[in-house]
């Protein structure tokens, strides 16, 4: 009887090989390669990938296989593809924001998105956070671009943002009474720990990713303080908490010196924007290991249009005047005390496609340029949860390749200009 089981187990490996397609090796000559794990840079590399994944990175420019594909980069610098932890692909904001927001339906914001996506992967872009949409719209986006439908990054979505009524995720700021309502933890309001619970399986039950939270007031919501804490320490201790049951990362946005705080002790795994962060909280960042992910380009850009008039509402405008410029001060201090930095940007605020104008930023923030790459890739990845497979170039990873025609350590501002993008082995811009 053994004998018989092994007999049928030869002949089946006998016809299996003779039958299945081998697949063939995509091979990439990198001219210099910066592969996430540090700040070294390598030269004349070969990039071996089967599939969706990396095999291996050798040294030197290894001659491909008869049935191979060759993808020459050796006149290019090849780097990870990049990680945006803080977007809104579904939005890009306008003058017009404030009266799209009753105007537009969620089908509206959905075409959109699908065309911001695009245009986030063809700006080397592979993998995004979207922090905060409605009506589960890159829930939806997420699934279509895993399906290969539409192209697009790789996105890990919060859903709709958890908040409190009158906070800066609440939709019905604003509005006329005839307009406003009392959203519930469905729609992501709380004001308890009850609705907190509730407010988190909601997002699970959605299909998000992660929890993003609002613990202080916000520049751009129609609201008077843009600092000011917007949920209790027990609120976001029990968010947190209940996150930890579904696995969940939780983000917290916030500006204002105490929020930043309150999540902080609360457990929270990244402060997004931290604008007016002070020494103490920059200590209990440094302590508990707590992210920031500073959103340059966002404080930019709220600061040039507010000096437009007309451009915000009045409520608006002195906090992106007192808010914006704030940004760049605040990053150096952190990034000299020593916090953990995870690149992210907030677009959607600014214009999507222009995500890399955020490293110039940082490098004048005073962050050396390859650390700036690091943010984006191998710190990126770890604050995702995702490190085994994004954020590096190495075997068992993610083929997520980008190319530029010079080195963006001596020029950071090349990464405005992505030559090549390959996400998952597949190439989606050659040069």
């Amino acid at each position: 009887m053994k004998n018989l089981l092994k007999l049928k187990i030869g002949l089946l490996i006998l016809v299996s090989f003779f039958i299945l397609p081998i697949s063939a090796i995509t091979l990439i000559h990198a001219g210099a390669l910066f592969d996430g794990t540090g700040s070294k840079v390598s030269t004349e590399m070969s990039i071996f990938i089967e599939n969706e994944y990396i095999l291996k990175v050798e040294k030197g420019y290894i001659s491909p296989g008869v049935d191979d594909k060759h993808i020459d980069l050796s006149n290019y610098f090849v780097l990870p593809g990049l990680i945006d932890m803080h977007v809104h692909l579904s939005n890009e904001y306008s003058a017009k924001s404030y009266q799209e927001s009753i105007s537009l339906n969620a089908a509206d914001y959905s075409i959109r998105a699908v065309a911001n996506a695009k245009k986030t992967l063809l700006a080397g872009f592979t993998s995004v956070r979207n922090l905060g949409d409605s009506n589960n719209v890159t829930v939806s986006l997420r699934n279509a671009i895993n399906a290969g439908i539409v192209p697009g990054p790789r996105i890990f979505t919060s859903g709709t943002t958890i908040s409190s009524s009158g906070g800066h995720g609440d939709p019905t700021n604003a509005l006329r009474f005839g307009l406003s309502s009392d959203p519930g933890p469905e729609d992501g309001i709380i004001n308890n720990s009850n609705d907190a619970y509730k407010a988190v399986r909601y997002r699970y039950k959605q299909g998000s990713n992660l929890i993003k939270i609002t613990s202080t007031g916000g520049v751009l919501s129609n609201a008077k303080d843009g600092q000011n804490p917007q949920l209790t320490e027990e609120e976001i201790s029990t968010i947190v908490s209940a996150s930890k049951d579904y696995n969940f990362k939780v983000a917290a946005h916030a500006h204002g010196a105490e929020g930043i705080k309150r999540a902080i002790r609360s457990g929270v795994d990244s402060i997004e924007h931290g604008t007016l962060m002070d020494s103490e909280g920059m200590r209990l960042m440094r302590e508990n290991g707590v992210y920031l992910v500073p959103t340059l380009l966002a404080g930019a850009w709220v600061a040039e249009k507010a000096q437009k008039e007309g451009f915000f509402p009045d409520l608006v405008r002195p906090k992106a005047i007192e808010i914006g410029p704030k940004s760049i001060s605040t990053f150096s201090k952190a990034y000299k005390a020593g916090v953990k930095i995870a690149f992210g940007t907030d677009t959607g605020v600014s214009a999507h496609g222009r995500n890399a104008e955020e490293f110039s930023l940082m490098v004048s923030g005073g962050m050396p340029a390859s650390e700036a790459l690091l943010s984006a890739t191998k710190e990126a990845s770890l604050l995702l949860g995702q490190d085994n497979i994004l954020g590096s170039l190495k075997a068992g990873m993610f083929a997520d390749v980008i190319a530029v025609s010079k080195s963006p350590i001596a020029d950071i501002s090349i990464l405005e200009n992505i030559d090549f993008v390959m996400k998952n082995g597949t190439v989606y811009k050659s040069p």
